[in-house]
């Protein structure tokens, strides 16, 4: 059947659900998103253990940390910018070549770093050079993790896209777990050693990984959303100006909402690793050995937040999952104080699940707020934004209160803080009009003026 102009006619129903290339692309998603965080990861990491020694010399310990975790902060500062640029492409041209491209251009960056010289090779053109490394880093993460939560759950059936976009989520702690096991099969070797060559392992080894998530995402289709929306709707010239002219407050609330999500990580990750390491007595190989057996078992908990966002009211499993940080979070570092390996394990563990079963929730939530045809754009900048301003900075603030107060509780308070934000905005959202608060029931609802702006003519029935 053709219409009047003899074209075919468009579809008013979505796709029927491909299983084959829905795991395909959870898997490309899952794979994928693990190789950034790895990489992305690693820098942390590297951070916190020999990074400030060798690019910033001359300084005092403590200071050379700092300006070792003000370099990590560059990368988070970058991310808006990648998830703009890749947002525009994304939702105008398609999510899979997208995602290709961060992949590519993250390898390169890390690639990059495991062979740059340090200061006492080439002197300043060292740090230099490692910020604008960071930089690129910072741009294709601030473009992938949008693309691939997309790419799982663009191919979800209906009711499943929170467990799908759990998909992209585990690829973070995964990653976490491969670069911190990484670093601490090379704490085994001479301090000598792992100072002049042993930390660029890693580094060097991520060009494999990115041949492996290339050949991958290769092997994925675009997806069905993507491809329905290019057929029904108008395309937009500038996404981001649609996105902010027609849903900032979606937006500012998504960026609060994403906070303990992405920044509490960093809390227990990169500040403790540095605060325990050089403040208290634990060694690296001991520490790290803590952080491998929390983010095992954030591994294994991580997924149960998605389950049960999908299963009962989102508020009400929001709250669920976030209340418990607020005692379990100044818990670990109490924990960490006293000096005990079983005591700082026990914390570390207790403490990473309430934020992992949180973030493992988040991707899906964030998907269903905007209109396909700015989707991309709009969970990435409000993803990206979020972490440039409290992910990025929060080992850097965490350092910098320690200097100046003394005390580990102004960290704790700034941990809580997190928290708090991220509850109140997430409840604001799932109340708005964009969340039905059921999933598999009505989609985005199209507010009057996208439709009088031609911003979207999806109906709400189409994007789940």
């Amino acid at each position: 059947m053709s219409t009047a102009n003899g074209s075919a006619p468009i579809p008013t129903e979505p796709p029927a659900f491909d299983t084959k290339q829905g795991r395909k692309a959870g898997v490309a998603a899952f794979v994928g998103t693990t190789i950034e965080w790895f990489d992305f990861y690693i820098y942390g990491t590297a951070s916190a253990l020999v990074l400030g020694k060798l690019f910033f010399p001359g300084e005092e310990p403590a200071i050379a940390t700092l300006a070792a975790f003000a370099t990590f902060a560059v990368g988070f500062i970058a991310r808006p910018l990648g998830g703009i640029i890749f947002g525009h492409f994304g939702d105008k041209f398609g999510r899979k070549n997208t995602v290709i491209t961060t992949l590519m251009l993250m390898g390169l960056a890390t690639v990059g770093v495991g062979l740059l010289p340090t200061y006492s090779q080439i002197g300043a053109m060292a740090p230099i050079l490692l910020v604008v490394l960071r930089v690129i880093q910072g741009i294709a993460m601030g473009g992938e993790w949008g693309g691939a939560v997309l790419i799982a759950t663009e191919f979800a059936p209906p009711g499943k896209k929170i467990l799908y976009g759990a998909f992209a989520q585990q690829g973070s702690p995964v990653g976490n777990l491969l670069a911190t096991a990484a670093f601490l099969g090379l704490t085994y070797m001479s301090a000598e050693n792992f100072g002049s060559w042993g930390w660029r392992i890693p580094f060097l080894a991520s060009a494999i990984l990115i041949g492996i998530g290339l050949y991958i995402r290769l092997h994925i289709t675009e997806s069905p959303e993507m491809i329905r929306a290019t057929q029904q709707t108008p395309q937009q010239r500038i996404p981001l100006v649609t996105l902010m002219r027609d849903h900032w407050r979606v937006v500012s609330l998504a960026v609060g909402a994403v906070v303990t999500g992405v920044a509490i990580t960093y809390l227990k990750t990169t500040f403790a690793l540095s605060w325990a390491t050089t403040e208290l007595d634990f060694g690296r190989t001991q520490f790290l050995q803590i952080v491998t057996v929390a983010l095992v078992a954030q591994v294994i908990i991580q997924p149960f937040g998605a389950v049960l966002a999908s299963k009962i009211d989102a508020k009400k499993a929001i709250l669920i999952m976030l209340l418990p940080e607020l005692v379990l979070l100044p818990l670990m570092f109490v924990l960490i104080q006293t000096g005990s390996f079983a005591l700082a394990m026990l914390g570390m563990v207790l403490a990473t699940a309430p934020h992992a079963m949180y973030y493992s929730a988040l991707a899906g939530v964030l998907a269903q707020l905007f209109p396909t045809r700015i989707r991309y754009t709009g969970i990435s900048v409000a993803y990206q934004l979020s972490t440039a301003l409290f992910a990025g900075t929060a080992p850097f603030v965490s350092q910098a209160l320690l200097n100046v107060s003394g005390t580990i509780w102004t960290v704790v308070a700034l941990g809580l803080f997190y928290v708090l934000v991220s509850a109140v905005c997430m409840s604001l959202l799932l109340r708005g009009k964009s969340w039905t608060n059921r999933e598999g029931q009505a989609g985005h609802v199209v507010e009057a003026d996208e439709t009088a702006t031609g911003a979207t003519q999806e109906s709400t029935a189409v994007v789940r």
